[in-house]
């Protein structure tokens, strides 16, 4: 079983995402495990603060080295079986390295814990990665495209769902995965004519139809199309 650990002060951002659909299933049939872990239980004043003024000045807020340590901390110490080999540690970064399918696949085959620490405001504390260095764990900084968001939970969800559907089982079937079958192929379903506009009197609708090539039952040929349609 894969574990997820989702480093969050917003946990209810993403609780609703991965209690539904194929997600879901895979979590109820124990193929993956997705646990959140909120800094804020780890932070020392009555507010439960995670942010401070930069050193240096600047605008916004930056979050606290502490807390998020302590927090990478504790899920270290509660799951015994973690160790540097079998872990990877993800931060989030514009600069970062580009998340692609190709790292989902190899994430799913080499690691059995991923730690995911979503980032808010100005970002986390430079000091919080050299500490895990020092823990000899493997940190990832990466990227989901070149933009920036207002934090690392919309990240955290890609590569979780990117990456749970190369575990065996999750999706039900190989043939599933688009890199099987190719990316990018033309899809379609019941019925077979669509007519838009719908057809009125005095007014013309075109008809959309589904390929003649699909409509066969030539596998063959099928598959052929298909071939010369991927990206």
């Amino acid at each position: 079983m894969t574990s997820f650990h989702i480093i969050t002060i917003f946990p209810e951002a993403l609780e609703g995402y991965f209690d539904s659909s194929i997600l879901k299933r895979a979590r109820e049939s124990k193929l993956i495990k997705i646990k959140f872990h909120n800094p804020r239980d780890f932070a020392k004043d009555k507010h439960r603060t995670t942010d401070d003024k930069p050193f240096g000045g600047g605008p916004g807020m930056v979050m606290k080295v502490e807390p998020i340590v302590k927090t990478i901390e504790s899920i270290l110490k509660a799951k015994r079986s973690l160790n540097p080999k079998n872990t990877k540690i993800i931060f989030f970064s514009p600069a970062g390295k580009q998340f692609t399918q190709k790292l989902a696949k190899n994430f799913a085959k080499k690691y059995d814990n991923l730690i995911l620490v979503c980032g808010r405001y100005e970002g986390i504390d430079a000091r919080v990665e050299k500490v895990i260095k020092n823990l000899k764990f493997k940190i990832e900084n990466l990227s989901v495209g070149p933009f920036v968001l207002t934090g690392g939970e919309l990240p955290a969800a890609i590569i979780i769902d990117a990456v749970s559907r190369h575990i065996p089982g999750v999706l039900g079937k190989k043939e599933s995965l688009e890199d099987e079958r190719g990316i990018g192929i033309p899809v379609y379903t019941r019925p077979e004519v669509f007519e838009y506009p719908p057809p009125r009197r005095g007014k013309k609708s075109k008809k959309y139809r589904v390929p003649k090539t699909l409509m066969t039952g030539h596998h063959k040929k099928i598959e052929e199309w298909r071939k010369n349609r991927a990206k």
